[in-house]
């Protein structure tokens, strides 16, 4: 049984992305793991040659005969996995050399971590050196920032198969296209996170990114998931709202300033122009 699966769908990527994503696994440093490839009925044949020019013996291909969608896709993946770690890998980002060496050295080290990600480089088409993107490091900062956002980068993730059985927690198509976050957020309860102060990942951002082309969907389904993770979570979310800051700006016809409002804790301030304070006022208890 190999130590880690590496878990990636497939659907209508770019020939170059998905050949530098195969490349990038099949590079790793750490070498005791199986690469499950599920193509979700893509419509482009070169996915097929690409994947089958591969001769590795780790890569296990599977087509579906029909195109499932991207959530019950990666629950397959999940139910095929034989590995002790899962890795997470999407079709057109790049694992550096020594991601999952890292990765799992640090889940032996840390058996109450149950999700380990990383700082990564976000990158425009040809993926090269991109901006480094920070994420928090430790446990309750993360929780603390699952509160509003994905405080993890998904197919950059390496997660421990076991505390998903053991809680019956998989992928939730409701959620859809943010289901990676609402995965995060229902292992709050059961889990700890960490992501590794360290670059070993590098995401690419293009026009083809589900998150681009389902913005509206993707909102709906975060605001959802903020709900949930809000009622399931009272304490933790209590403690996020003494710290958080949120910022809202007006804008005359969506471009010049008027005002903006930092609203931390109880107390908001009214800047005009967004830089001239006006007021501040401290909401009371009802």
């Amino acid at each position: 049984m190999p130590k880690i699966s590496v878990l990636m769908p497939v659907y209508n990527p770019n020939e170059t992305h998905l050949r530098e994503a195969i490349e990038s696994i099949l590079s790793q440093t750490f070498r005791d793991f199986e690469f499950l490839i599920v193509n979700d009925a893509s419509t482009l044949p070169h996915v097929d040659t690409v994947v089958q020019s591969y001769q590795d013996p780790r890569i296990q291909y599977a087509v579906n005969d029909t195109n499932i969608g991207i959530t019950h896709t990666r629950n397959k993946l999940i139910d095929w996995a034989s590995g002790e770690y899962l890795a997470v890998m999407d079709h057109d980002d790049i694992s550096l050399p020594t991601r999952l060496a890292e990765q799992v050295a640090y889940l032996d080290q840390h058996k109450d971590v149950g999700v380990v990600s990383c700082v990564f480089e976000r990158c425009r088409w040809s993926c090269k050196k991109g901006k480094v993107k920070q994420r928090p490091v430790e446990d309750q900062d993360i929780k603390a920032a699952l509160m509003r956002s994905c405080a993890l980068l998904h197919p950059a993730a390496m997660i421990r198969k076991q505390v998903l059985i053991d809680n019956h927690i998989r992928y939730e198509h409701a959620f859809t296209p943010a289901e990676d976050y609402a995965l995060w957020c229902r292992l709050i309860p059961y889990t700890q996170f960490h992501n590794i102060p360290k670059v070993l990942f590098r995401y690419r951002c293009h026009s083809g990114n589900t998150s681009r082309n389902n913005r509206a969907k993707m909102h709906r389904s975060t605001l959802a998931i903020q709900a949930f993770v809000e009622y399931e979570n009272p304490d933790l979310y209590k403690a996020f709202q003494k710290v958080a800051t949120n910022k809202t700006i007006c804008r005359l016809f969506g471009c010049i300033p008027l005002w903006k409002t930092v609203t931390q804790a109880e107390r908001t301030w009214v800047y005009l122009f967004t830089f001239i304070p006006l007021l501040s006022y401290k909401k009371t208890a009802s």
